[in-house]
């Protein structure tokens, strides 16, 4: 088995509100990414994937647990630590309008990093780094004095790309980088992530909604819900045999590209509108929208559990405690 290169510890992350109310974001989030590996945070919009990611980075301070990164407790760097840190993990951000300066021009915005961190001797070595960061990402050499706003939503992300690469990182959270793409630029996207992986031997945390994308990127899946981890496997074992109801959820909404399975195949349509992270539900979070919902998911939160070799899932369903008699005569919830 791979090193692991990042390990998140029972991560939390609450933003205070005011008037007393807390918004509970991430809730004792767990798991370990490996080195080389891509593993997969998916989810609905709002579930604390982002959170994750920011709060792994440092953006965000965490409420409590660990981030550990090859041996080194982020939230407890020293200022000099951390501007070693961030050489070694950087982020691709979701939309690639937003996230590039429309006043720079990409050799500003791409040289930048290494201008702050006193890579190559000077300007002229720091602008052939740029032309060859362009080129790896597809892009080429003319565009380095072009602005942001004279580029398309795929040539943008390209150079959000590239200035994550700036710094030579181990380490890159992509959050939801092809969200904001058109479909046919998606694809083009994912498939330079996969070569550029292979070519520098990077991990990447990949964060996304998308399940039929992630399927082909990640090696590793964990499935978010209401800032709780429900389920966490490899990613043929998530689509082949989900666990969690709202993973078989999640798996069914993906489109067939045959219309007569398709028309034919049964959907899981759950019921009920997505609580809110400042009073979510009793026991398991899931279980106002949950068709198998028992009498046991409004008191008892579900345990973290192994329920297969290296599948884990936090559900009653697969509580060995409770025998099946139990979960039969378990009154539904509603």
């Amino acid at each position: 088995m791979r090193e692991k290169i990042l390990q998140v510890e029972q991560l939390t992350k609450h933003f205070d509100m005011g008037r007393g109310k807390m918004l509970k974001a991430v809730n004792e989030v767990s798991f370990d990414v490996h080195k080389g590996e891509t593993f997969g945070l998916v989810g609905e919009s709002g579930c604390g994937k982002s959170t994750i990611g920011r709060t792994i980075l440092g953006l965000y301070q965490k409420t409590s647990g660990n981030v550990i990164f090859d041996g080194m407790n982020v939230h407890e760097l020293s200022e000099k630590e951390r501007f070693a840190f961030v050489r070694r993990m950087q982020m691709i951000f979701q939309d690639p309008y937003a996230s590039l300066n429309p006043r720079s021009t990409v050799k500003e915005i791409i040289s930048e990093p290494m201008e702050i961190h006193g890579l190559y001797k000077d300007s002229k070595e720091r602008l052939e780094r740029v032309y060859e960061l362009l080129e790896e990402v597809g892009l080429n050499r003319d565009h380095v004095n072009r602005y942001p706003h004279e580029f398309s939503g795929g040539q943008r992300q390209r150079i959000g790309i590239a200035r994550a690469l700036a710094l030579d990182p181990e380490f890159i959270i992509a959050d939801e980088p092809i969200s904001a793409l058109d479909v046919s630029v998606q694809a083009q996207v994912v498939n330079l992530l996969k070569r550029l992986q292979k070519e520098k031997d990077l991990t990447f945390l990949f964060i996304a909604h998308d399940l039929a994308m992630v399927r082909q990127f990640c090696d590793r899946i964990g499935v978010m819900y209401l800032g709780h981890l429900v389920e966490l496997t490899d990613s043929d074992s998530l689509y082949e045999d989900p666990l969690h109801p709202y993973t078989k959820a999640l798996l069914s909404a993906i489109p067939i590209p045959d219309p007569d399975v398709e028309e034919k195949r049964e959907r899981i349509i759950l019921k009920g509108e997505l609580p809110s992270p400042i009073n979510p539900p009793s026991g398991c979070v899931f279980r106002t929208r949950c068709p198998m919902a028992m009498e046991i998911c409004s008191k008892v939160k579900p345990a973290w559990q192994e329920a297969k070799q290296n599948h884990y899932v936090a559900c009653h369903l697969y509580n060995k405690e409770l025998t099946e008699a139990d979960k039969k005569e378990a009154a539904p919830v509603s």
